[in-house]
């Protein structure tokens, strides 16, 4: 999608996506990222914040459907009813600025339809029936997801990837359906349904677009690279939540291979996903629309994945061959000439079994190269 205002008409036909913006062509990446237009600090900015740089907050542990695989939850208008106190979890917020505010060195809550949440002691504990609590998992989530890409060594032995405090809009777009943006570089989490922000995978899908923003400047303008990206948007939020659950000993009951399975609570039947990784799909089945066809990409990431571990290798080897592999993705690329970089660099990290896994899974989805 090319840049324009800054309110999308839905599609009627497909009332639950997951939107992107793209810059018009030309912008490089410090044009995009001057265009951010924060301005000078508001008048909030006068209260005496923590000084502290951690606090506290609750979040839900990725979504309560994945912690929980309670697949008859709904969202009861926001209802703290709806969920149960054990679906939540105590965290501490890192990179805070010490204003008191949901600010910081990875995340900036820019916005949202509440009161902005403020504590003297960096303390942000809500229930969902609370605005803040969205924002305490928009702020939690984008600073969890680059933590992520930080211990797969991107930003010390490579490159860095969104390098600035990323601002998030928490229900300022009033449909469900969230979107990232290049001009201005931010997400924006949409409300309906159960609220967008409350379901950590909408946060992370969306942050991955930033990522490939980051990345490629101009990412996604063909049909197959915009595939490419709402498949690596769905894969990268769901290893993010299956490294923090690791990290933290959260619960994960529900099935892996189904992002976002609380937001789509209100518009799938169970077992509730937005998307899945094993549909099977190959490149005969293309539709060119860009988050059907994605699922050809993203059930060949989720496989090398799982190969991996059978190689000997991590989810973190892979997770960082594949993100290094996206710097040598043209901004239009097509699924061969992305899926030749990817087994490049899995050849020149991995080794040549690696290698030739990579290339074995994107054949079986119809990808040669």
């Amino acid at each position: 999608m090319t840049s324009s205002p800054e309110s999308p008409t839905p599609d009627p036909l497909r009332p639950h996506r997951r939107w992107r913006r793209l810059a018009p062509a030309g912008l490089g990446a410090l044009a995009v990222i001057a265009t951010l237009g924060l301005g000078a600090p508001s008048a909030q900015a006068v209260k005496p914040g923590s000084g502290a740089s951690t606090g506290t907050g609750q979040v839900f542990m990725v979504n309560p459907v994945q912690s929980s695989n309670d697949q008859t939850l709904t969202d009861q208008r926001d209802a703290d009813s709806a969920v149960l106190p054990s679906d939540y979890a105590l965290v501490q917020l890192r990179n805070l600025d010490g204003s008191g505010y949901l600010r910081g060195q990875w995340a900036t809550v820019e916005s949202a339809t509440g009161t902005p949440a403020f504590s003297r002691t960096n303390t942000f504990v809500y229930t969902r029936s609370q605005d803040q609590f969205e924002q305490v998992m928009g702020y939690f989530w984008i600073n969890q997801a680059q933590e992520y890409l930080q211990s797969l060594g991107f930003g010390s032995t490579l490159p860095g990837i969104v390098q600035q405090s990323f601002p998030v809009k928490i229900d300022q777009y009033g449909g469900d359906n969230s979107y990232q943006t290049d001009k201005p570089y931010r997400v924006r989490l949409g409300k309906g349904g159960v609220d967008d922000a409350e379901d950590a995978e909408v946060i992370v899908h969306e942050y991955g677009h930033a990522v490939h923003a980051s990345q490629v400047p101009g990412f996604g303008s063909s049909v197959e690279a915009g595939s490419i990206g709402e498949a690596w948007g769905d894969y990268f939020a769901v290893s993010v939540g299956l490294a923090a659950d690791a990290q933290y000993g959260w619960p994960h009951p529900a099935e892996d291979a189904c992002p976002m399975d609380w937001d789509s609570t209100s518009y799938t039947r169970a077992p509730h996903c937005i998307r899945r990784f094993d549909t099977n799909m190959t490149v005969h089945d293309t539709t060119g629309e860009v988050h059907h066809d994605g699922q050809i990409w993203s059930q060949a990431l989720w496989e090398i994945r799982l190969g991996y571990a059978g190689l000997g290798l991590t989810t973190a080897d892979w997770d960082t061959t594949l993100i290094a592999s996206q710097f040598d993705y043209a901004p239009d690329t097509t699924f061969a000439a992305a899926a030749r970089a990817t087994w490049a660099k899995s050849l020149e990290r991995d080794g040549a079994a690696a290698a030739s896994l990579v290339r074995a899974r994107f054949e079986a989805r119809g990808i040669a190269f």
